[in-house]
């Protein structure tokens, strides 16, 4: 390929395109198809996939029939061939096609001619339903094609014959000859014979395999094949490929299918692993024969069919095939799956299809979730599946081997017994493998090859294997293993020539290849009582270099009974060496009666060396259920300190899935791989909270395992053994954690493991789904030795608590299932030895042990304690010698903190301690609730607070009952940040089983509200049996704000008579500039309320409030007035708080008011403000003395008076009896809330047009701006417009004005009764300070732009979620958005199920966006969401992804993430209208009244366009009485601005509004516009009584549109009754927009639209149209004769005096003509430009401005039309041209090329020079015009040119953006006929009895919205197909359709499948999908939907 070629590949290679695909079918009889047809390209870049040509509701592919279809896929260049094909379904499938032709759409010269002249049909002609074709772009050229002769031999051997069909299909270097039946009538494949066939096919190149198999029909399927010969005809060449193996599903492998290599003996096939999951829901199982067809990547190669036989394909069912192909695929790009459509039930519903390719480690998800049935959907039997990439998942890598195992030729060598084996080599060990396959193995003297998979192991070094019988005729002879790696050949040989058998040799049925080494290994069993064992025993040797994996130790050499109390037993094992030994792997399958097992040591030696070498194993401890720890397996380390803590500990946590049928009575196994290598396999016989039963539905088992540390895990096995009655097992998921490296690991799973569910597999691998950080903790060995007097041992409860440098351990129970410190033992020190775990102590210091005295016998003499620290290999001694005896309760607590401490601290402690109030949740389940006591531990980063006693509810008296909250508070003394929270209970009382939602803690001195989720039981009989969780915080739901601090507030009541109040008194603090702490309530509960505020009484208050700053200006103090005496006489507060600045010492303010509040005395106010008097500061000098200074405050605020008038409208229902509460602010502060309980003028307060006087008394508030009022809607008539407020500050006489003039009122306006008005003139509006603070400079410094998202939520039970939801948008180099919360708006809780959600979001503009990631932070079960759908678009790129998701985001679901990353690969896409953001600026006049609630729309006008009418929304506030609105817009990119139309529907309860003004400004080129009404919209009000106004756009000073007067003469025609009653309407289009709606009522004549009468009716004060383009007009069929014969309609514009005529001469009419009652006429005197012959175009390049960018020499060009191509143009560059950044022009005449798609840019030296040095020009853009029409096309470049002498290289540009003019437009407007086809869903109540209406838009403007509808049919049904024929001009290519439906009648729901709209004069169709519901109560609640095009 040259440069050039190359360059131009790069450029278009990854474009997609449109290819136009026209068949025609011959005009034989029966040559018609019903059929599904589909065709591939073959180009010289790529594949496409196989695209579907028609669906079924078109009628295509009739006889004679030219059909044209548009597909768009990935662009693959020239086009070499095509296959054609067709799915044989329907009633008269076969086809008889004549030729194909291809057009390239954007380059039409591109077109290429197929010639096929056959059938297609497996009845006629050849048989094939699938056809290659040979293409040219000479329509008279007829292509050769090749033969080839195949010959297939038989073997001559007994059965070797096959009456199946048989397929081959042939690779060569060009391609593949796709499946072909091999069938030439006679009986073909019969033992011993040759078949000759000739298959005719495009040339393939060099031959490189065939794929050869049968179907598996017939009764003696199974074929032996001996060789098959291709001779290739046309390049004369004989291909032999040898095969000799069976194809049968019964003999060796069980394949009936085969890649062979040519001359290829030896295998090379790579193996992959399909998983085919058939669907769960009714009918989805099939009989029919399922293939597949496996692409790699770009399409190139690919599997060929593949036939998966053998398989079940029943409903709920996964079946797993092996597949063998000779070719590495994998990645794949996709899959095609389907059947033969044979059989009874055929139809079949594919959930999914996953495969893996071992070699590449690669795990791939096809989702597929359709059916594949000729009778349901759109009918397709097979499909191509696309991989959702965001499931990917990467595996390990293994390879394929081929393994021979020689069996001896002795007599009985063979064996029946299941093999296993595992490969050791130098980088680790392979799997155990279990060898099995179709044919009688392992006989007398024969060869078995089996295909497996290995993991890299480097250079093997040696191979166990064995089998598990041991019965008399399982012995086994074993001659060698030989190993071959596939792919490199590779061999290794293994010989053996020993017995496997239990009789013979010795006795062993284990081997190691090459066996070099014996170990002797000795067992010693303590000599405890019981100590030994009848179990069987197993025993695994880990050294340096390998093990020996586990032998059972049953041939004992020196005793019969074994494992005897005190026995020493030895036992031979034969291993290859392992180096030495470093640990020993010892265990018992726990069966038998007596099978617990004291062992105390295990010694290992190699055969033959000195007793010396022995190294030893002690173990000392119990195998055994009941005893010590409770595990039965352990791992031994050679004898040194610290015994156990060179194991890790791994903590499984087994969850079962709480689905019927789940639990298991098989034994579970598990194998960890890590890092630092794996474990055996391991049984989990022994859980750590031993629930009595496993492994039971919905349960949680936790099983402790010690092993060596493997490091990071990175995948897991787990199965299980299948026996049992029940041994079918849900695994819902496994959790591991392993304190030690403080990793948690989740690995989800969710699947069967069972022989009869899902795919019949009992183990599976898993690999970790997230890997989380948990607390780092360490292991101690703490070891207790108990004295050696009598009765020492104690059987109390003993507990321990150790300290160290870096913090203590929290308090441990020492306890095993063993009896410790044990009583009985007399007079010898017994040593009991726990390993503790927990957090790094650093050095230790001492440690804390007692016991709780509950036994009898409790007293305990201690001898010492010992403990060992691993990490810095240290052993501490904490010596005793004392008995421990009951110490006094009270002594022993003293460290623990007493609850319920009353809050008396002093400010001093308090603002030590931190205050917690604690909220908890019971959870909504049945019996969630507990009667028990819960207690709380809370740990901090410093420490923790003990167990507090959760006693003392604030708001319950019956606790923690189901779905209950109780708060609690808790004191703590310095506890830093907080780490975890322990909850649990005692498990007392009647049912103490409690399932705890969530606990949230507020620690307000340190400024967060943290959130524990926990979502589990906390009871004995549910779930893991835990009743004390350790919860964590969810990061997610973590809220900081500003840090509270701490006040001291002490109230003297007054002694005075009657002073003392009982009501709930409350209080406020002041600092500057009006910061304001909440108001806090003093008093908790009535019994406080009681106590305080006596008569004289001094009461102290230490609260938490916000920091309102150095000082406190004032306070608010008041009361409710209730309680029995609520009259209250305050004389004065005082505040101490802290000084400030890390000053010691305080600071009291006081506050006098030595008055009254109450409402019988003085004023009658109950709420006073207060402002200081004095200040006294104690100050701690350095010397240690308090320092204490008293100021006055000299400059306090005053109290002023504020007079309040307040105006009620003056209109009907205007007054209100509610009560009614103000609050004014000012900059100083605010009033607090103050009720209008008297007014001042009038006994009757707030009546229609009165207006009321009230007096407020506050602290001077400075300058007022702002005031909020609001009412209790209490008494009958509360509904209340008010209209003005007058403040008026008497001290300053300053009068503040505020406009309100809106409804307070449940029922009117927006609903609400509680507004905030600001001051007449003030100087700002809250939106503007949003736009200029917050939009603008975002937008201006890196841009943020809108996402709109919308998520669709599932149909499933569990499927909604009240989580909050988020996603992140990531666009390249990992640049990505914040997060974006998506929050429901008000009134809606959750995600529900089946509902779609809409949100709009502004996020950082990420570039093309890469992958999305949605997530939500709920972590508990009930938070579980099921994601249906998520479709991201961003309408400033014009661009849509819709992301198919059907996943759980969920802790206990699917994988168990609650967030997931999607990639964009996984999307499909469509462009959208590209939007542009304006920043809008709406003014309403200064008049009266001139505020509305009305729905205000905006219809904008550019020079390229129109938007559709946008509703701008209220947003409570917005347009009202002389205020300036600012917000955001997104308007479609039609700039520059021409008009706009604004229009007000007239609903609502203050339905005018005075429009001033409305200002637009494009936010990315700073444009503005203008638009000036100043008038009334309403139907009432102003001069004009109307509710539209047309605003011409101003910028700078200048209108964009003229004004004119449209003069407008219709003729009717002089035909019998064409004269109309009707209501006429019309709409006039034209460059500047269209006219809107016109009625044509005022005519010259009384007696409108009579026959051959002119009508003329005249429209003063229009926005001109400039050109027009078309009318549009209508009647609404009223009256008696509405039937109208339109002849003509002149429209004339006074200002241009130019008359325009729109010929009609059609009826109007439902009975006449097409039935249409509506037209568009297009403009009869437009120019008609002569295209035919030559043009000029003009084309400007602009160079780049870049240092090296500009060139000397000339430049050429050639323009790529959709009719021709242009010739080459030489840019010459005369007068210095293509200089850095500048623009040049260049025009040349030429014929017309029509649309100019692309363009071909060379730069060639100046007279054909050679090129001496590289050289480029770099071009940046090029803009061609074409002068007659006006069309502008941008070719965005950035390029290099690089410098040639010919012009035989070049780079090519698409065209990204073209702008047609008005005048080419105008061109196109000629009427057409377009057939609409509506498909509606085939789902339960989808049809619908509304009336439906579509509007289509494309790029010559809109249809307008017409109604579909047709006499005498019901319209709409569910699964139906409805057609209708409408006439409209011409739309050019379609961009989108709205599709509506009016809602009337009962079942007016809809459910619409797609649209296909065909344009009739060109045959294009465009589909546009929907699939989602046109409901009020569906989705999200629309009935109309925009759906853009699919192709």
């Amino acid at each position: 390929m040259c440069y050039n070629e190359y360059l131009l590949f790069k450029v278009i290679k990854d474009l997609s395109l449109l290819y136009e695909v026209v068949t025609i079918t011959g005009d034989e009889r029966g040559a018609g198809t019903d059929a599904n047809v589909f065709v591939t390209l073959f180009g010289e870049y790529g594949i496409t996939p196989k695209v579907h040509l028609a669906s079924k509701s078109r009628t295509a592919f009739e006889r004679a029939k030219t059909d044209v279809f548009r597909i768009r896929t990935h662009n693959v260049g020239p086009l070499k061939k095509i296959r054609i094909e067709h799915d044989n379904t329907g009633l008269n499938p076969s086809w008889f096609l004549d030729r194909v032709v291809v057009t390239d759409v954007i380059r039409p010269h591109l077109r290429f001619y197929f010639a096929c002249n056959n059938w297609l049909s497996k009845v006629e002609g050849d048989g094939l339903y699938i056809r290659d074709l040979l293409g040219s772009m000479d329509p008279m050229d007829m292509p050769k094609y090749n033969k080839y002769a195949v010959s297939v031999f038989t073997a001559d051997i007994k059965g070797s014959g096959t009456d199946a069909d048989v397929f081959i299909n042939i690779f060569g270097e060009f391609g593949d000859t796709g499946e072909r039946r091999l069938d030439n009538d006679k009986n073909n494949f019969e033992k011993g014979t040759e078949d000759k066939f000739t298959i005719e096919a495009p040339n393939l190149g060099k031959v490189r395999k065939i794929t050869i198999g049968h179907n598996n029909k017939g009764s003696s399927a199974g074929w032996f094949v001996d060789k098959v010969v291709v001779d290739d005809m046309g390049n004369k060449i004989v291909y032999e490929f040898p095969i000799n193996r069976w194809f049968a599903i019964d003999e060796d492998d069980g394949k009936i299918q085969r890649d062979v290599l040519v001359g290829g003996s030896q295998p090379t096939g790579i193996v992959y692993s399909v998983q085919i999951v058939t669907g769960n829901i009714r009918g989805a199982g099939t009989n029919s024969k399922i293939h597949i067809v496996m692409h790699g990547t770009k399409g190139m190669k690919n599997s060929g069919k593949v036939f998966l036989e053998g398989g079940k394909f029943e409903r709920g069912l996964t079946d797993i095939f092996t597949v063998e192909i000779a070719a590495l695929l994998s990645p794949l790009s996709r899959v095609t799956i389907g059947h033969d459509n044979g059989g009874v039930s055929a139809g079949w519903y594919c959930e999914k299809v996953v495969v893996y390719c071992p070699f590449t480690g690669i795990e791939q998800t096809f989702p597929c979730s359709k059916w594949l049935d000729e009778k349901e959907g759109d009918g397709l039997i097979e499909r191509e599946l696309y991989e959702m990439v965001s499931l990917r998942q990467k595996r390990q890598k293994k390879h394929p081997w081929s393994l021979w195992i020689w069996t001896s030729d002795l007599p009985s060598a063979g064996t029946d017994a299941d093999i296993s084996f595992q490969v050791y080599g130098e980088k680790g060990k392979s799997d155990e493998i279990r060898l099995d396959n179709k044919t009688d193995n392992f006989e007398q003297g024969q060869v078995d090859r089996f295909m497996v998979e290995l993991p890299d192991l480097r250079k093997l070094t040696k191979l166990r294997i064995w089998h598990e019988k041991r019965n008399p005729f399982a012995g086994w002879h074993l001659s060698k293993a030989t190993l071959m790696k596939t792919l490199t050949k590779e061999k290794y040989t293994f010989p053996c020539e020993r017995w496997l058998d239990t009789n013979e040799d010795d006795n062993e049925v284990v081997r190691e290849l090459p066996a070099l080494i014996k170990y002797r290994v000795t067992v010693c069993t303590g000599t405890i009582s019981g100590s030994g064992t009848d179990a069987s025993v197993f025993l695994n040797l880990i050294g340096d270099q390998g093990d020996t994996g586990d032998r059972q130790l049953v041939n004992c050499k020196n005793n019969i009974n074994k494992f005897e109390k005190g026995n020493l037993d030895e036992f031979i094992i034969e291993a290859v060496a392992i180096g030495q030994v470093r640990r020993v792997r010892i265990g018992h399958d726990g069966k038998g009666g007596g099978c617990g097992w004291f062992l105390d040591k295990v010694i290992v030696r190699e055969e033959g060396q000195a007793e010396a070498h022995a190294v030893e194993f002690p173990c000392n401890r119990w195998l055994d259920r009941n005893e010590d720890d409770g595990q039965i397996v352990r791992e031994l380390v050679p004898l040194s300190d610290g015994q156990r803590l060179y194991n890790v500990d791994y903590q499984i946590a087994v969850k079962t899935g709480n689905i019927p049928g789940a639990s298991s009575d098989s034994n579970v196994f598990v194998k960890l791989y890590g890092e630092k290598g794996d474990t055996s396999k391991m049984m989990l016989l022994v859980a750590a909270n031993d629930l009595g039963n496993y492994f039971e539905t919905g349960r949680v088992d936790i099983f402790t395992v010690e092993t060596f540390d493997i490091g990071q895990i990175n995948r897991l096995m787990i199965g299980h053994t299948n026996e049992g009655m029940r041994a079918g097992w849900f695994l819902d998921s496994v959790q591991i954690m392993v304190p030690v490296h403080g990793k948690q690991y989740m690995f989800p799973s969710h699947r069967w493991l069972c022989k009869d569910e899902a795919d019949g597999k009992t183990e599976v691998e898993i690999y970790p789904s997230e890997i989380l950080d948990m607390e780092q903790l360490i292991n101690y060995e703490v070891t207790v030795v108990t004295g050696d007097v009598v009765f020492a041992g104690t059987n109390a409860r003993v507990f321990i608590q150790i300290f160290g440098d870096k913090g203590k351990t929290e308090v441990i129970t020492l306890e095993s299932r063993s009896n410790n410190y044990d009583v009985s033992c007399c007079c010898i020190l017994q040593e009991d030895v726990f390993t503790v775990t927990a957090v790094d102590l650093g050095p230790l210091k001492k440690l804390r042990i007692r016991h709780d005295n509950t036994q009898p016998h409790s007293s305990w003499y201690l001898d010492r304690v010992e403990i060992v620290d691993t990490k810095d290999d240290i052993t501490y001694y904490f010596p005793c010698n004392r008995e421990l005896v009951p110490v006094d309760e009270a002594f022993m607590r003293q460290d623990e903190d007493e609850e319920g401490t009353s809050a008396t601290l002093g400010l001093e402690q308090k603002s030590m301690s931190t205050t917690y109030t604690i909220k908890i949740k019971t959870g909504e389940k049945k019996y969630a609730g507990t009667d028990a006591n819960v207690f709380a531990i809370l740990f901090g980063e410093n420490d923790d607070t003990g167990i507090i006693n959760l006693k003392a509810c604030k708001n319950y008296k019956n606790k923690f009952e189901q779905g209950m909250i109780n708060e609690f508070t808790v004191e703590a003394v310095d506890l830093g940040d907080l780490e975890k929270l322990r909850i649990g209970h005692d498990n007392s009382g009647g049912s103490p089983g409690w399932f705890l939602d969530w606990v949230e803690i507020d620690a307000p001195s340190q400024g967060q509200r943290l959130r524990f989720p926990c979502g589990r039981w906390l009871d004995k009989g549910e779930d893991d049996g835990a009743i004390v969780r350790d919860l964590y915080p969810a990061e997610l739901q973590t809220e900081l704000y500003m840090p509270f601090v701490p006040y001291e507030i002490k109230i003297y009541t007054s002694d005075v008579f009657g002073a003392g109040t009982d009501s709930d008194v409350f209080i406020a603090l002041y600092g500057r500039k009006g910061v304001c702490t909440q108001q806090k309530h003093l008093c908790v509960n009535k019994r406080e309320r009681r106590l305080y505020f006596e008569r004289g009484a001094e009461d102290m208050f230490i609260v938490e409030l916000e920091d309102v700053g150095d000082v406190i200006e004032k306070i608010r103090i008041g009361h409710d007035n209730r309680g029995t005496n609520p009259g209250w006489h305050l004389d004065r507060v005082e505040i101490r708080r802290q000084l400030r600045k890390g000053k010691v010492g305080s600071e009291t303010t006081i506050f006098p008011c030595e008055c009254w509040l109450a409402k019988s005395e003085d004023d009658g106010e109950t709420v006073r403000e207060l402002v200081p008097s004095d200040i006294i500061t104690q100050k701690l000098l350095r010397d240690g003395t308090l320092k204490t200074t008293e100021t006055e405050v000299e400059d306090a605020l005053e109290t002023h008076t504020y007079k309040v008038s307040v105006r009620t409208g003056d209109m009907y229902g205007a007054g209100t009896d509610a009560n009614v509460f103000l609050t004014i602010y000012g900059d100083l502060g605010d009033t607090g809330e103050r009720k209008l309980a008297k007014s001042e003028n009038n006994k009757n307060k707030f009546e229609r047009g009165e207006v009321d006087k009230f007096s407020i008394e506050a602290v001077d508030l400075g300058q007022v701006f702002k005031i909020r009022i609001r009412h209790d809607n209490s008494m009958m008539g509360a509904d209340w417009y008010l209209d003005q407020v007058e403040v008026l500050d008497v001290e300053t006489e300053e009068v503040y004005m505020f406009l309100c003039e809106r409804w307070l009122s449940k029922k009117k306006e927006d609903k609400h009764i509680e507004r905030t008005f600001y001051v007449k003139n003030y100087s700002f509006n809250l939106n503007e300070i949003l736009i200029q603070k917050l939009i603008l400079p975002f937008i201006l410094s890196h841009p943020v732009i809108p996402y709109h998202f919308t998520l669709s939520t599932a149909m499933d039970r569990d499927a909604s979620t009240t989580a909050r939801v988020y996603v992140i948008i990531i666009g390249p180099n990992d640049a990505e958005t914040d997060r974006l919360w998506l929050d429901l708006p008000e009134g809606k809780k959750c995600f529900t199920a089946g509902t779609m959600d809409h949100f709009v979001c502004y996020g950082t503009d990420v570039g093309e966006i890469k992958r999305v990631e949605l997530g939500h932070n709920g972590v508990t079960p009930e938070s579980c969401w099921l994601v249906d759908e998520l479709s991201v678009a961003v309408p400033t790129k014009g661009i849509k992804y819709i992301f198919p998701c059907k996943c759980w985001l969920a802790k206990d679901r699917g994988d168990g993430l609650t967030a997931r990353l999607f990639n964009v690969l996984d999307s499909s896409t469509i462009n959208i209208i590209r939007k542009v953001i304006y920043s809008v600026t709406v003014v309403t006049g200064d008049t009266q009244y001139a505020g509305t609630d009305t729905n205000i729309f905006l219809t904008v006008y550019g020079a390229n366009g129109s938007t559709e009418e946008m509703l701008l929304p209220k947003n409570e506030d917005r347009f009202e009485r002389g205020q300036e609105d600012t917000f955001s817009l997104e308007i479609d990119d039609i700039a520059p601005l021409k008009k706009i139309r604004v229009r007000i529907d007239g609903t609502g309860s203050r339905p005018d509004w005075f429009l001033d003004r409305i200002l637009m400004r494009n936010l990315t080129t700073e444009e503005v516009y203008l638009f000036t009404y100043e008038n009334w919209l309403s139907k009432t009000k102003g001069p004009k009584r109307t509710k539209v106004c047309e605003l011409a756009a101003v910028v700078d000073e200048e209108d964009m549109v003229e004004k004119t007067t449209y003069i407008i003469q219709v003729q009717t025609s002089d035909v019998g009754g064409a004269g109309t009653d009707a209501n006429v309407f019309m709409i006039v289009f034209g460059e500047y927009g269209d006219t809107g709606t016109l009625p044509l009522k005022e005519s010259t004549n009384r007696n409108k639209f009579e026959r051959k009468m002119k009508d003329v009716f005249r429209f003063p004060d229009m926005l001109s149209l400039g050109e027009l383009s078309k009318v549009r007009v209508w009647h609404d069929n009223k009256g008696p004769a509405p039937g109208w014969h339109l002849e003509y309609i002149d429209v004339k514009d006074e200002a241009m005096d130019q008359t325009f005529r729109f010929p009609c001469d059609r009826w109007l009419a439902k009975s006449e003509d097409d039935g249409q009652i509506m037209r568009e006429l297009a403009c009869a005197n437009n120019d008609s430009v002569d295209l035919s012959d030559k043009t000029k175009y003009e084309i400007a390049t602009t160079t780049a401005n870049t240092e090296d960018a500009s060139t000397t020499e000339n430049a050429w060009i050639v323009l790529e039309g959709r009719k021709a191509r242009s010739k080459e143009f030489v840019l010459e560059n005369k007068k210095k041209k293509f200089l850095c950044g500048a623009t040049d022009t260049f025009e040349f005449s030429s014929k017309h090329v029509g649309e100019i798609a692309g363009i071909c840019l060379g730069h060639i030296t100046k007279d054909g020079k050679k090129v001496k040095s590289e050289a480029f020009w770099h071009v940046m853009e090029v803009v061609v015009t074409e002068k007659e029409l006006g069309n502008k096309y941008f070719f965005h470049c950035d390029a290099q040119i690089p410098l040639a002498a010919k012009k035989d290289q070049f780079l090519t540009f698409e065209c990204y953006k073209s702008i047609e003019s008005f005048a080419s437009k105008v061109r196109n407007l000629v009427p057409v006929k377009y057939e609409i086809i509506v498909i509606t869903g085939d789902v339960k109540n989808a049809g619908t009895d509304a009336n439906v209406f579509i509007t289509i838009y494309g790029v010559n403007g809109d249809s307008g919205k017409r109604h579909l509808r047709q006499k005498f049919r019901n319209l709409f049904e569910r699964g139906r197909t409805d057609r209708f024929l409408l006439e409209m001009l011409d739309l050019g290519e379609l961009l989108r359709i709205k599709v509506e439906h009016d809602n009337s009648s009962s079942n007016c729901g809809w459910f619409l499948e797609c649209v296909e709209v065909t344009n009739t004069a060109n045959s294009v169709t465009t589909i546009f999908q929907c699939g989602k519901w046109l409901d009020t109560h569906k989705a999200d609640g629309q009935i109309q939907r925009v759906l853009y095009p699919r192709y």
